[in-house]
Order: structure tokens, then sequence, then C-alpha cells
């Protein structure tokens, strides 16, 4: 872990290198969220509470989302591209390390843009989540657990390219489905594709689950909680660690 630890620091200070690109990205992106977050509030001024949701949990929503995806997309951020990176041969050299190959590779780059979403989502929940001593605690309790489902997820799908081959467009389409539904109001889904929140596309556990937990703590739910991130956690570790078993370097070489 020391090693891991003094990778990401290294890759925090690659990022901070051109301060002023990586506070413009930063900047672009919090002023995007906060598009996305006055939206909202328009929208439930508009319609009062909808299925259970109003503007006040839909914005500690919003603040769950923002800081799990700065944690998986910015801190780690190659947790989405560990199909590009098998398809362009970039494994190669972490495969010849003495430290564990997914954990340096999430550790190795951090997305300046995506760490506006860190910065802003624990900002957002402070000044507009109602925050007390136990909402924070399970804020930040769903942020942790919230991540390593996101991760294990995108991890998983990018390293079916270990398997499959191609570019890695697997963990592309993941990416997209589950940031689109981690977007809306749990309920505002039914049926089959409710279902397939809880399950092969687990945003229900980014957070919907998490929101739903700050708003009225579950113990039930917040040990399925648990136990869904270990799970997703496993499989992406899984995924990745059989799909090496298959890698062959994808690198080119020319005289």
């Amino acid at each position: 872990m020391t090693a891991v630890a003094a990778t990401l620091r290294t890759a925090l200070a690659n990022g901070l290198a051109n301060r002023n690109s990586f506070w413009f990205q930063v900047s672009l992106m919090v002023a995007n969220d906060i598009t996305w977050i006055i939206f909202w509030v328009l929208f439930f001024h508009q319609v009062g509470n909808l299925r259970g949701w109003d503007a006040h949990d839909v914005i500690v929503l919003f603040s769950i989302l923002l800081t799990t995806a700065g944690v998986a997309l910015g801190l780690c951020a190659n947790s989405r591209k560990i199909g590009q990176l098998s398809a362009d041969g970039a494994l190669d050299e972490t495969l010849t390390l003495p430290v564990p190959p997914l954990a340096h590779l999430l550790s190795t780059r951090v997305d300046a843009a995506n760490t506006g979403d860190l910065l802003l989502g624990p900002v957002v929940f402070l000044l507009a989540g109602n925050p007390s001593p136990e909402r924070a605690a399970m804020f930040l309790f769903g942020v942790v657990a919230g991540s390593v489902v996101l991760i294990g997820f995108l991890v998983a799908c990018g390293s079916l390219t270990l398997f499959v081959g191609g570019r890695g467009e697997q963990a592309d389409l993941g990416f997209n489905a589950i940031l689109i539904f981690a977007s809306y109001p749990l309920d505002l889904f039914g049926g089959a594709t409710k279902m397939l929140l809880f399950t092969a596309v687990p945003a229900a556990f980014v957070t919907g689950v998490p929101a739903r937990l700050v708003r009225n703590f579950d113990t039930p739910e917040a040990l399925l909680m648990v136990a869904v991130a270990a799970l997703f956690a496993l499989v992406g570790w899984g995924t990745f660690h059989l799909g090496l078993r298959h890698y062959s370097s994808g690198s080119i070489w020319i005289r």
C-alpha cells in the first residue's frame, strides 16, 4: 500500500504541474455540475414531491454522485481506461513491477476535470444537504461504498477487453449507462429497469441507496450496501486478474 500511496501522490503532483490548466478544467466541471443541480432544483420547485423525492433529496443524491464520481473518475481515473490500456499494450510496464497491478493502474493517473466533482460534492452536501453528524456519517459511508461499486463495475467492464479484444468499448458503454441512471432519483424507475439498476448496471448502489440511507437510515439496507460493495470489488478484481491470463501485448514496435 505504501507503493500505491506514493504512486497516487506522484499522479496528483503531475496533475497539478500545470496549475492554470488544472484549475481551468476543475472550474468547467464545477460550472457544468452546478447547471445540473439548478435544473433539478427548478424542476422540483415546479412539481413539488415526486414519488417521495423532493429537491433536498435530489441535492443529496447529486452530492453523493459528484463525490463518488470524483473518487472513481478523478483520483482513480484509469478505472474506466482498463480496456484502452489493454488494447494499447500499456499494461506491459505495470506487469513488470513488483506491485499489485490493478492497484498500481488505478493510482497512476488523476483526471483534473473529474477532480472538480470531488471538490464540489461535499460542499453541496454541507451547504444544502441539511447536514447533521448522523447524515454526514451516512454521506461518507455512501460515498465510500458507492465508489467501490462504481470502480469495481468499470474495472470489470474494461477487463472484458482482455477476453474479447477491441478498443475497450465495453467500458465506455458501461460508464455511460451507470452514470446516466445514477443521475436520476431511484424511484423514478420501475419494473425491469429498476431491477436492472440493482443488478447488471448497479446505479442504484452508486447513488440511490446511499441517498436513501442519508434520508432514513436502515440497518438491513446498509448491510446490503456493504455486501454489494464487497461483491463488486471482488468482481472487478477477479475479472481483471482472470483477463490477465489472456492478455498479450498490443504494443506496436516500429523501426
